[in-house]
């Protein structure tokens, strides 16, 4: 079955960093870009960072730039988020995504057609 499953989400304190996992069980992983999305309760659901299919390129929503990296390991299957000097309002549930049905993409703010489960970050002051 194909899946993407995040983890490394919790609770942590504002200036605080978290690294997020997402796990591929894609064979064709290595040649999908992926991203990171997010929603806060009572907020759509929005981009946070893009990824190419080799890793050679990324995208920043302008609310985390200079304070999250997206990065990938193809020979995992896995692709990460470093999250640093976190904010009260980075709190939400954090989605991974891939985009299947398009190889070799670029680093994107749409276009995924896979999603996975979600995994919960809470800032605290």
């Amino acid at each position: 079955q194909v899946q993407l499953v995040e983890s490394g989400g919790g609770l942590v304190q504002a200036g605080g960093s978290l690294r997020l996992s997402c796990a591929a069980s894609l064979r064709t992983f290595n040649k999908c870009a992926m991203g990171w999305f997010r929603q806060a309760p009572g907020k759509e659901r929005e981009f946070v960072a893009g990824i190419s299919w080799t890793g050679g390129s990324t995208d920043y929503a302008d609310s985390v730039k200079g304070r999250f990296t997206i990065s990938r390991d193809n020979a995992k299957n896995t692709v990460y988020l470093q999250m640093n000097s976190l904010k009260l309002e980075d709190t939400a549930v954090y989605y991974c995504a891939a985009e299947t049905d398009r190889w070799f993409g670029s680093a994107r703010k749409a276009g995924y057609d896979l999603w996975g489960q979600g995994t919960q970050v809470t800032v605290s002051s």
